[in-house]
């Protein structure tokens, strides 16, 4: 036997079932002899539950307590279910089945159809995409592509929650969904979706798991089959089931109650897909006789990104935080997590790619290297920035930027226009760069204004005002620049970023990287606005993006680096401020009124600046700043808008209403003079806070969020003309 078989990689097979328990910690040998009755693991992020959990059926096998056939694991991906079975196999629990929920279910349906229903069973569509598309043109009503993803996925939560079409719009509303569009016509789209399946003989990835249902509520028998096939079952994730998947599990168990089921709850960040973790947290309600075992020893990461992780959870609210798990870090000290603040996002991206690509030529392998955002729009910028570094990256769970969609179609039409815009009458009154493309891009579906919630008319909505910030800024950095320009600009950038990226670095959204793990993470964008995102609005809302964070945060093993912007690019206003989730935690800040924590957990103060970071970061002024406070009641504000207002959008208003209206007419002729939409003079926001405020000098009117410097030299002396309550010329403010 050669020394590679000893490897880690290629591990002996225990000789015994006591042999299979050698190494696990007290708690996890606890999971492993837990073989009878109801269990319930609480595992933490890191804490080796897969290692609990496979050694708990590999011991019952090896000890002849367990039939290998007898025993079904179930888990929510096949990345996860194989490693599962890699794992049993090589603990000599051969036989075993780890499936998905669906790999499961459909084996079943298969099986049991034509006893159950008669014949075969009814093909599976690949893509039920189109077949939303051909049920939304029966009702005559038209989807673009982001459209046809959002109301595809709320069907899917309508199944996976058993909702039919008749009750979808209570049933939306009650839960606070944001419907891509009027929720009666996406139950109308539901509907016909439904029926267009009957009518060509097909089931959808759903139906799957309904179908399984059906049967073995329908048929006593089938159930009583499949009860005497499957005795002991294991769910791995427990957080996230939906309630479909629990209501199978159901079924399958029967009146018996010789179930395992793992998770934790801080780590349901999928609820928008159906998953809920009342399961998990009813589970000891539902078994008044379970076994209960914690796991909170963390094998993954340093205590010092432990210790952030803890502090994190401390301040959470709602049930979830109830039963957080403080972790317990089991390997020796390291770094300390860096927080670094800088003046603008293309700033934020330089600097994290200048200190990836230091890490790279210290010896660190790109692999083992992360980039974590929040929104999938975001990618592009950290490209970019790595492509300029000479760093290879590979993008997970998203497309690259310039493979996206929206993004080709929109530099096809940018390409049009620079090639034959003389002719175009869209451009007749559209001067300047980021107006020709403003123009351009609202054919493709770019408004001033974002959609309401989130899903894919929001993140193609991302995509394209990604460009229109890139033409602002590129225009910002190159006078005089056309469209022919920043169509070449555009070709550039998409170029480089098609390097071969196989041995990269990541990059990856929050959400994709769950159940991932690298030696160094960089944490992006964690500002307000963007953690939590700016749809966020209830406090269950609020609080699931708490989590997303510390997931992102458990990732880390060994270095931990956490930035936000000031300002979205350069020059611009720095009225961002970094994430309410960090108070307290990171360097000179103070944990956040109203949060309760542990004790010896909250007002943690972790991390330090190097070097690299006091250079890009802004002045100590910058950093010390105060939160923006509504100036009627004195409540903390944290909505951009309510910010621009300084006072809640609640609070009563001491406006000039006829100030207000003076401002907006003088706004409508500086827009036509300059062929501009009028919010790119002052927004409505901003008048308002004009109206509100009466500035008197230019120090006072800088003060107002949205007016900035170049405005203020603009339009400045019109502005405070018109507070004073003076005629102003149409030939002023055009200097």
């Amino acid at each position: 036997m050669t020394a590679a078989t000893h490897s880690t990689l290629f591990p002996q097979v225990p000789d015994s079932a006591d042999a299979v328990l050698e190494g696990l910690d007290p708690e996890q040998r606890a999971v492993a002899t837990a073989l009878h009755g109801p269990v319930c693991v609480l595992a933490g992020a890191g804490t080796g539950k897969t290692r609990a959990i496979t050694h708990r059926i590999a011991y019952g096998v090896r000890a002849g307590i367990l039939q290998p056939s007898s025993v079904l694991a179930v888990t929510f991906t096949n990345r996860a279910a194989g490693e599962m079975r890699g794992r049993l196999r090589q603990l000599g629990a051969v036989g075993v089945q780890a499936r998905t929920f669906h790999s499961a279910a459909l084996r079943q349906l298969q099986y049991f159809w034509p006893k159950a229903i008669g014949g075969s069973l009814p093909r599976i569509v690949d893509r039920k995409i189109q077949l939303v598309a051909d049920a939304a043109a029966a009702c005559r009503f038209r989807l673009d592509r982001g459209e046809l993803r959002d109301v595809t996925a709320e069907i899917e939560w309508s199944k996976v929650t058993q909702t039919v079409p008749a009750d979808y719009a209570a049933a939306a509303a009650k839960a606070g969904r944001e419907a891509p569009r009027d929720r009666a016509e996406i139950a109308q789209i539901y509907s016909a979706y439904e029926d267009l399946k009957r009518e060509r003989v097909v089931i959808d990835f759903e139906d799957v798991l309904l179908l399984t249902v059906a049967v073995l509520q329908d048929r006593n028998d089938i159930a009583e089959q499949v009860r005497a096939q499957y005795q002991h079952f294991v769910v791995d994730e427990y957080q996230d089931v939906s309630p479909l998947q629990q209501r199978l599990l159901e079924l399958w168990l029967g009146d018996r109650e010789n179930l395992c089921v793992v998770g934790d709850a801080s780590q349901t960040i999928y609820s928008f897909t159906g998953a809920t973790p009342d399961h998990l947290l009813d589970f000891r309600t539902r078994h008044p006789g379970a076994t209960v075992v914690k796991l909170v020893r963390d094998y993954r990461s340093t205590p010092q990104v432990v210790h952030l992780a803890n502090g994190l959870l401390a301040q959470a609210r709602g049930r979830a935080a109830e039963h957080r798990l403080e972790l317990v870090s089991q390997r020796p000290a390291g770094s300390e997590p860096v927080f670094t603040e800088y003046t603008d996002e293309p700033a934020e991206a330089e600097g994290a790619a200048r200190r990836i690509r230091e890490l790279i030529d210290a010896g660190v392998p790109a692999s083992e290297i992360a980039v974590l955002f929040r929104t999938n729009a975001q990618s592009e910028t950290y490209e970019q920035a790595l492509a300029d570094a000479g760093v290879p990256y590979q993008l997970r769970g998203a497309e690259r930027f310039f493979d996206r969609p929206e993004v080709r179609k929109a530099g096809i039409a940018l390409r049009a226009a620079a090639r034959f815009g003389g002719n175009d009458a869209l451009l007749d009154d559209a001067p300047d760069l980021p107006s020709q493309v403003r123009a351009v891009l609202s054919g493709e579906g770019w408004t001033p204004q974002p959609p309401a919630g989130s899903g894919a008319v929001r993140e193609r909505w991302e995509s394209l005002a990604a460009l229109v910030h890139l033409a602002q800024d590129f225009a910002a950095a190159r006078p005089g620049v056309t469209l022919g320009d920043l169509v070449a600009e555009l070709d550039e950038r998409a170029g480089a970023q098609h390097a071969p990226t196989v041995q990269g670095v990541t990059l990856a959204s929050l959400h994709s990287a769950k159940g991932l793990e690298w030696d160094v993470v960089f944490l992006v964008g964690v500002a307000e606005g963007m953690m939590p995102i700016t749809y966020a609005k209830t406090d269950e809302q609020i609080e699931e993006e708490r989590r997303l964070l510390y997931v992102g945060v458990t990732r880390a093993r060994e270095r931990l680096h956490l930035s936000w912007a000031l300002s979205r690019s350069p020059g611009g206003r720095p009225n961002r401020r970094p994430s309410r989730f960090l108070a307290g935690l990171r360097p000179g800040s103070h944990t956040a009124a109203g949060h309760g924590g542990a004790a010896g957990t909250g007002g943690v103060e972790r991390g330090s600046f190097t070097a690299a970071s006091a250079s890009a970061a802004p002045s100590p002024r910058r950093r010390q700043r105060s939160p923006a406070r509504c100036r009627v009641c004195g409540r903390t504000l944290t909505d951009a808008g309510e910010m621009k207002l300084m006072r809640c959008e609640d609070c009563p208003s001491d406006m000039d209403e006829g100030l207000y209206e003076r401002l907006r007419e003088w706004r409508a002729d500086q827009a036509r003079r300059s062929g501009q939409p009028a919010f790119c003079v002052f927004t409505d926001k901003t008048l308002m806070a004009i109206a509100e405020t009466v500035p008197d000098d230019e120090h006072g009117l800088a003060r107002i969020p949205g007016v900035g410097m170049r405005k203020l030299g603009r339009y400045g002396t019109d502005v405070l003309a018109i507070c004073a309550g003076r005629d102003v010329g149409v030939d002023q403010g055009q200097g």
